[in-house]
């Protein structure tokens, strides 16, 4: 049968609307959050996700700086994914900032789909968030990684959670350390998700369909990169 969908969030951030706007409608800003890096070149925004791949999508809407949408082309089973930004300036040093994420899932095995998507969808809003407030105005090196399939999901986010000296149970707010990371906190954390913040990255952990821990960071630094496969290699290889 298929699922239709949409998720609304929205925020208010300590950004300009013209910081916003760099945020959610260029290349730079885009990638500085979201999924991988992304190009936006006229009326196509591109986007590559490590090995893995996102369909191109069109600009429907760019009202500067007000208004950004865009969406994927409908496929022939009918799936498709819509963005849209509404960006509304304050009289005091804020901007609200809403978002909605809609399309459509084909067949009936969407369950699973929909579940990942909705867990990626609010870490990817909350990384958003966190970019405006920690580092408005300026960009990231995206870094996006696969880790070998996992068998276990609770032993891997267990193993994940030792590494970045964090108790079983996440919370928002709890203070992190690992070796690749340094000192941090956690910003958003969700059955499927886990982000860390530190003065210089925002560090994050995905459950991946395709079976894998993908490690999706935003490096505001120069930083090693040649450790992180490694270290999700060894989520998966060391003794409980």
């Amino acid at each position: 049968m298929g699922k239709d969908f949409e998720a609304r969030l929205d925020a208010e951030v300590p950004a300009t609307p013209g910081q916003v706007w760099d945020a959610i409608a260029t290349g730079p800003g885009i990638s500085s959050w979201f999924v991988g890096a992304t190009e936006v070149d006229g009326a196509t925004v591109r986007t590559s996700f490590g090995d893995g791949w996102i369909p191109d999508g069109t600009v429907t809407v760019s009202e500067p700086p007000h208004r950004f949408a865009y969406r994927t082309a409908t496929a022939g089973d009918g799936r498709f994914v819509a963005y849209e930004y509404l960006i509304e300036g304050r009289d005091r040093a804020g901007t609200v900032l809403r978002t909605v994420t809609s399309g459509f899932l084909p067949g009936d095995d969407w369950a699973e789909e929909f579940e990942a998507m909705r867990y990626g969808t609010e870490l990817f809003f909350e990384t958003l968030v966190q970019y405006l407030r920690r580092f408005p105005g300026r960009t990231a090196t995206p870094v996006t990684l696969f880790g070998p399939p996992v068998t276990d999901w609770p032993r891997t986010w267990r193993r994940l959670h030792a590494a970045l000296g964090l108790e079983a149970a996440p919370r928002v707010g709890d203070p992190a350390r690992g070796a690749l990371t340094g000192d941090g906190v956690v910003y958003f954390t969700n059955p499927h998700t886990l982000g860390i913040a530190t003065p210089d990255a925002l560090y994050r952990f995905i459950r991946g369909l395709n079976g894998t821990l993908v490690a999706g960071h935003e490096l505001f630094a120069a930083a090693d990169t040649a450790r992180w496969r490694p270290f999700l290699e060894s989520l998966e290889t060391i003794d409980s």
